[in-house]
């Protein structure tokens, strides 16, 4: 997958939580939320419960809600943050997921969202369940696993999102 923005799904209101894509896969939204401090990006970095691994706020798309609207609420319950989200992916990634319960395996692609970072609230439903860190883009690709993300992190450019 490469980094062109993708307006495909700009409007579209999620049917069913569950999305079968046709090679397969299954279909996951992730928020980029990031923030330019001293003409410096940064981007949030949350920890996966089950692993540890660092990641961006991701989840299953909401029926009812579009998909960037269903990326944005991820990064309030994982996160806590608010924002301005973009109606359109930047991206997307795959990754396997191998903590499923009864040793399941789960082959997920996720839509990249970009979410320019307003304020964090005091609560949020996962607080306390995750480590939360804001790094510089540098950091954020050497602490990401997925070669297709790292990719997408190293060559977002914030300058290019415009409020639509």
């Amino acid at each position: 997958m490469d980094g062109a923005l993708n307006f495909n799904y700009a409007n579209e209101i999620v049917m069913e939580k569950r999305i079968e894509m046709p090679d397969g896969r299954i279909r996951q939204v992730a928020a980029l939320v990031y923030r330019v401090k001293k003409h410096q990006t940064e981007i949030l970095l949350i920890t996966s419960r089950g692993t540890g691994r660092w990641v961006l706020p991701k989840g299953w798309p909401q029926v009812g809600k579009t998909f960037a609207h269903s990326a944005r609420a991820e990064a309030y319950e994982e996160a806590g943050a608010r924002g301005d989200i973009a109606p359109f992916s930047i991206g997307a990634y795959r990754y396997e997921k191998h903590d499923m319960s009864e040793g399941e395996c789960g082959d997920f692609i996720v839509d990249v969202f970009p979410m320019h970072y307003s304020h964090q609230e005091k609560n949020w439903p996962e607080r306390g369940e995750r480590r939360l860190e804001w790094v510089s883009v540098e950091e954020c690709v050497s602490r990401v696993e997925e070669p297709e993300l790292k990719a997408l992190i190293a060559s977002f450019d914030p300058a290019l999102i415009t409020k639509r």
